[in-house]
Formats: C-alpha cells, structure tokens, sequence
C-alpha cells in the first residue's frame, strides 16, 4: 500500500480516529498506522507532525508535553467533526481492509512461488550431484551427503514459509482491528526457542555417534 491510499483530507480523519480510541505521542501514531496497514506503509514524522499541528491550530486536537514526550488528544470539536465523517470513515477502513487482504495474499502467491523454484533448484542440484558422482565410484557418504545438502534446503524453505506465513496472519489480524496480547508474543518466542534447541540437541546427539 502506498501513501495514495490516504487521498486528500483521509489521513487527517484517520488521525482524529487514532486519537479517538486513546491519546497517543507521534511515534505511537506512526506505528499504529504502520500496524493497521499491515506494515505497507509507514509515515515520516515530517508527514504526521505537520497533520497533527494543523488538527491542534484547528481546534481538533490537544497535546501536553510529559519530558520529551509529547501526548496527543482528540477534542470534543474532534470528535463531533469525527462524528459528521462516520461514513468517510468507513470508506477509508474499507479500503486499508482490502488493501491488507490483497498484501497478504501477495504474500502467501510469493512463499508458493519461492517454495516451487526452491524445488526445481533442488531437483537441479540432485542431479548435477549424480552427474558429477558417476565420474567417481559412489560411496555412501556420498549419498549421505548428498541427501544431507536437500535436507538443509528443506529446512530453509521450511523456516521461510513458516516466518512469511505467521507474519501475514499476525499483520492481517492486527491491521483488520484484531488485539495482539504480548502473551502471545511470549509464547511464539519461547515456542520457537524450544525448537531451536531441540533441534540443536538432535545434531549434537547425531555428533555423538
């Protein structure tokens, strides 16, 4: 998705609606913007900082600076112009919605592609490894190690998929308003960690031999 995505006057409503849901600082703006757009657009703060000013300088908006921070608020002027705009609101959902769908099934098409090229690059490297080892009497470690080299391309397209398939459902979710508790978060980690060390013991028992 490309900033055209917000036409003229849609990001400032956007903005009002971020700030309706709860008052926030630039930074936690830009990457509300980025998670609801499923990370396919995220603004520079030369785009929101000026937005921001002119909702302030209009009435719509309030800010007060904590330290360094500076907090942003709706009005109640805000909200009513947020209110008048329901249905341009809508719209502009609607079409983040579509626009994340369309993200995420480009994602899904691509791990399909990457995973038959991934194929065909493996069937390619079986046989040149069997042309090359009629020139020399086969072993069986040769075999092995053959076998070994498709396996650790197997595992890459296995971890490839996974990544690009957990990331545009969590994406998905949270650009279509879903909650993303950092329980879950938590869990993936240590679910992730939990594999890799299975999978670090089982070489190291292989090595053991």
């Amino acid at each position: 998705m490309s900033p055209a995505v917000f036409s003229h006057g849609d990001l400032r409503l956007y903005l009002l609606s971020l700030l309706a849901e709860s008052p926030q600082h630039g930074y936690g703006i830009i990457q509300a913007l980025t998670d609801r757009t499923g990370g396919t657009y995220t603004p520079s703060a030369g785009t929101i900082y000026p937005r921001l000013a002119k909702l302030e300088e209009d009435g719509l908006v309030t800010k007060t600076v904590d330290g360094r921070t500076t907090i942003y608020a709706i009005t109640e002027a805000g909200r009513a112009e947020l209110a008048s705009r329901e249905d341009d609101l809508a719209g502009i959902e609607a079409g983040l919605k579509d626009s994340v769908r369309l993200i995420a099934n480009e994602v899904r098409q691509s791990v399909q592609e990457a995973m038959k090229s991934l194929r065909a690059d493996l069937a390619t490297a079986a046989h040149d490894e069997r042309k090359a080892a009629k020139s020399r009497p086969r072993t069986a470690s040769d075999d092995e190690r053959i076998a070994s080299r498709e396996e650790v391309h197997r595992a890459d397209a296995v971890i490839n998929a996974f990544r690009a398939r957990v990331r545009a459902d969590l994406r998905t979710h949270v650009a279509q308003g879903g909650v993303l508790p950092a329980s879950v978060v938590s869990q993936l980690e240590d679910a992730l960690d939990t594999a890799a060390k299975a999978v670090t013991s089982a070489i190291a028992a292989l090595r053991d031999r």
